[in-house]
């Protein structure tokens, strides 16, 4: 049996709206416009920090530190109360975990999301692409990094997985600022109802 690691956010939970919710509330507050929803979805990635950098970038008004520390806080501090407000699962996602878990196979989630706002999340001291954080994700699920599989939405999934010489599925619906075929993962998904056979094919590959 496998163990199967997903990434979270733009992986198995679409949690753009709340995101762009929060940033927009941090951009009014510092008398900014908001953000178009398109536009700030294009920007999200690497985390709250990143996305903030970014929006600020975009507005052509750079932050110093003690801004950024500032504005993170305020950030953390409003998605932390409404962090699930409109996030909501990808379709199919449920049926599929239930689908993958009765045939045996351990399901894990690796995230760089912070601790406190990811659910049974643990934290090893390491950060995606680090592999250390993947194996120890595996590890910690009960599994073994040699039959172990990456599903994610990102080049740092991507580059994890690569890392860790682990096969990876990359999902076409998260969030990446590019198209995720230019970042070769070995199977491409449209939706979860293609992962079990996505994952047979990815791992029938690496047994030949």
């Amino acid at each position: 049996m496998l163990t199967i690691v997903f990434d979270l956010d733009g992986t198995l939970i679409d949690t753009a709206p709340d995101l762009i919710d929060t940033l927009n509330l941090v951009l009014a507050r510092e008398g900014l416009p908001r953000m178009p929803f398109e536009a700030a979805r294009r920007l999200i990635g690497g985390g709250a920090r990143a996305l903030i950098e970014r929006a600020l970038a975009a507005e052509g008004r750079p932050a110093t530190k003690p801004d950024m520390d500032r504005l993170f806080a305020g950030f953390i501090e409003h998605y932390s109360a409404h962090i699930a407000d409109r996030s909501r699962p990808y379709p199919h996602v449920e049926t599929t975990l239930d689908r993958l878990a009765a045939q045996g196979h351990r399901l894990a989630v690796c995230t760089n999301k912070l601790e406190r706002l990811s659910r049974r999340q643990d934290t090893f001291g390491v950060m995606k692409p680090d592999p250390d954080a993947f194996r120890q994700t595996v590890r910690r699920a009960g599994g073994e990094p040699t039959t172990a599989v990456m599903v994610g939405d990102s080049g740092t999934d991507v580059r994890t997985a690569r890392a860790a010489n682990v096969p990876v599925i990359g999902v076409d619906f998260g969030y990446t600022d590019v198209p995720i075929a230019t970042l070769q993962p070995d199977r491409i998904i449209s939706s979860y109802g293609e992962l079990p056979e996505a994952i047979a094919a990815v791992t029938a590959s690496r047994a030949d």
